[in-house]
């Protein structure tokens, strides 16, 4: 897994609040930086799509690894 600056456990939240923790913690993030997200949502897989297409932040890996859902965002 690439290297990032902040990490967020999602762990055992369900849609839509994986997001809109996604959403907060970006905000407070610098241009070109990288969050890490860790989901147990299935659903997230598609929102977090959805949520970078729409914010125009960088969806760079999105994978399923022992039940959980990784993502790496970067700032745009």
């Amino acid at each position: 897994m690439a290297d990032f600056d902040q990490e967020l456990d999602a762990s055992g939240l369900n849609c839509p609040l994986p997001i809109l923790r996604a959403k907060k913690t970006l905000s407070g993030m610098d241009a070109g930086q990288i969050l890490h997200i860790i989901a147990t949502d299935p659903g997230s897989v598609k929102d977090f799509e959805a949520f970078s297409k729409q914010t125009g932040n960088e969806l760079l890996e999105s994978k399923e690894e022992g039940g959980k859902f990784h993502f790496l965002i970067k700032k745009t």
